[in-house]
């Protein structure tokens, strides 16, 4: 599981050096074998070690072919996966689509999220906390208003 959130910084070739503590469960558990792709409901990117991506893989392509929205998603999330291989020195290369379309520029957050790591920058993922903020109040109204998913009914940290 991987978990937490870094402040990292790409270089000037688009290279992010993916932390030591990582590093050897990502060798583990994939021999390094990573995919990177898009996630096109939050605009950032997604880190999977190869396995897992496959999962994601099979699910995608299990979707009604006819459908445009799992058409659009197939494009997006397989139609932009590449395949990464960390260097020597554990960094990756983040190809220029990829870095454009999360708008990757310096100060880059690898953030956790148990099978895979997303990958924001950091002015989005600054927003995204602000954002996260108003969680309490929203919330609250869900529960008001009666449209607090099923899933959270109950939950508790």
């Amino acid at each position: 599981m991987f978990r937490g959130s870094t402040l990292l910084a790409l270089d000037g070739k688009g290279r992010l050096s993916v932390p030591a503590k990582y590093r050897e469960r990502l060798s583990a558990q994939c021999g390094g074998h990573l995919m990177l792709t898009v996630d096109p409901t939050n605009g950032c990117l997604l880190l999977y070690p190869y396995p897992e991506f496959e999962i994601l893989e099979r699910q995608i392509n299990g979707l009604p072919g006819f459908n445009p929205l799992t058409q659009q998603l197939k494009l997006l999330v397989i139609g932009s996966a590449e395949e990464i291989e960390p260097d020597g020195a554990g960094r990756i290369l983040i190809p220029p689509l990829l870095r454009k379309f999360a708008k990757l520029e310096k100060g880059v957050m690898l953030v956790g999220q148990g099978n895979k790591f997303a990958i924001w920058s950091d002015a989005a993922w600054q927003a995204r906390l602000d954002a996260a903020a108003q969680l309490p109040e929203m919330i609250s109204a869900a529960v008001q208003n009666g449209t607090l998913p099923e899933e959270l009914k109950g939950f508790s940290l």
